[in-house]
């Protein structure tokens, strides 16, 4: 009998070992959730989620049953973790941050943005969800503050803005560009004309990297992997939407405290 296939991951050289920004292969999911679908919050089979979180936890060497996840609602809560939690029993909240050996912080997207941090001088890593709500709220900033709680040094903190929706797939209007903006005026160098009247293509890793830089961390890597335009390799709630809705899996992003 064959062996399993391997979950397929994305590293970044900004961070430790103990990490992977996950694509679409390497699970057992099947249909449009094919085949590493690691949401518990859809109609996937939840033996099978549970199954192709199991296997991205083994790619990083780490237990299972120390991964974490949260109900991600868009916002800037974050969350310290002290244990680990059932699966699908995490707080509603976008980012979380842990000084405990063997925790392992995982994130879901399919498009908006993973962003995985670490101090490895203190042991103290974070992962954060960042759509564009989330990081106009100020999600990044603020699981930096909560990293630092727990004693890591901004400088010492580096952090990697993992697959997301690219601007030329990024198509936006005025309500979104008007919230981004009104945060900041000169965050329209993320704003490129779009292709009909009235909208615009933005630049959510672009806006993040820069949130992270404006915040003074140690280093930052941005993955440029557009996830809309990638079908092989990722979901992509926009590809979803623009093909007329429909079920959908999301990718995971993995960080690990070195036990």
């Amino acid at each position: 009998m064959s062996s399993p296939a391997q979950a397929e991951s994305l590293a970044s050289a900004v961070l430790p070992a103990g990490h992977g920004f996950f694509t679409r292969r390497g699970g057992v999911s099947e249909g449009p959730y094919a085949s590493l679908n690691c949401s518990l919050t859809g109609n996937d089979a939840r033996e099978a989620v549970l199954e192709n979180r199991s296997r991205a936890a083994a790619v990083l060497g780490a237990d299972p049953a120390r991964l974490v996840g949260l109900h991600q609602v868009h916002g800037a809560q974050v969350v310290r973790v002290t244990e680990p939690w059932r699966p699908g029993e995490g707080a509603r909240a976008d980012a979380m941050a842990t000084n405990r050996r063997g925790i392992a912080l995982g994130i879901v997207t399919a498009d908006c943005a993973p962003v995985l941090f670490a101090d490895a001088e203190a042991g103290v890593i974070g992962a954060a969800h960042a759509g564009w709500r989330g990081a106009v709220a100020g999600v990044l900033e603020a699981t930096i503050a909560a990293m630092m709680a727990l004693g890591a040094d901004a400088r010492r903190i580096a952090a990697a803005v993992g697959p997301c929706i690219a601007q030329a797939s990024y198509e936006v209007a005025a309500d979104l560009r008007d919230a981004v903006l009104s945060h900041a005026a000169h965050a329209e160098k993320f704003f490129a004309p779009g292709r009909r009247p009235e909208r615009w293509q933005f630049d959510l890793s672009g806006y993040c990297a820069a949130r992270l830089a404006a915040a003074g961390i140690g280093a930052i890597d941005v993955l440029a992997v557009d996830t809309l335009a990638d079908e092989a390799r990722f979901f992509s709630h926009r590809r979803r939407t623009l093909a007329g809705g429909g079920p959908i899996g999301h990718q995971i992003s993995v960080i690990v405290r070195p036990g």
